[in-house]
């Protein structure tokens, strides 16, 4: 995974998945329609003023609430490139990484981080730098078989890619 670069946009602890995607969007799965009203309850204007790459910066239980793949969609779909958390709710931990989406648990960075702090993300050696406060922390990197997930673009790509290589043999 290489590096990524992004500009912090800082949310609290228990971010529910309505408050990530409204359930009045979920008559559709169009990633492209669900981006547009990412975090729209939070800030109405959260998904025009992202930038692509950028990254979410969130408290304790990320992702709690309803088992809606929806919600990792619609970040991914707006434009962010990462989402760190103190901690994540259990479905949404694998709902992120099913849809393709990087999360990290970074406990101390996501304390400190604030909304506009530039930062490099390092995913293989398990390192985020806060350029605007010149500040380095780590995290417990992602394993081997979740990465190949996320690079093959989610685990439904994945299992396709297996698939077909296992034919090819």
């Amino acid at each position: 995974m290489e590096r990524i670069k992004g500009r912090v946009w800082k949310f609290g602890d228990n971010i529910d998945t309505d408050v990530i995607i409204p359930a009045r969007y979920l008559n559709t799965t169009d990633p492209e329609e669900l981006g547009k009203h990412c975090m729209e309850d939070a800030d109405p204007e959260f998904s025009k003023k992202v930038k692509k790459g950028d990254i979410i910066v969130a408290g304790r239980n990320f992702g709690c609430g309803s088992s809606r793949e929806h919600a990792p969609i619609s970040i991914k779909a707006c434009g962010i490139s990462c989402v760190v958390a103190e901690s994540f709710a259990r479905i949404f931990y694998r709902n992120a990484f099913n849809t393709g989406l990087l999360i990290l648990e970074a406990p101390d960075f996501a304390k400190e981080a604030e909304t506009g702090d530039e930062v490099e993300i390092y995913p293989n050696e398990g390192r985020i730098v806060n350029l605007t406060k010149g500040k380095t922390n780590h995290f417990k990197p992602i394993p081997e078989f979740m990465k190949r997930i996320l690079e093959d673009g989610g685990l439904i790509p994945h299992i396709m890619k297996t698939y077909q290589a296992s034919c090819e043999i």
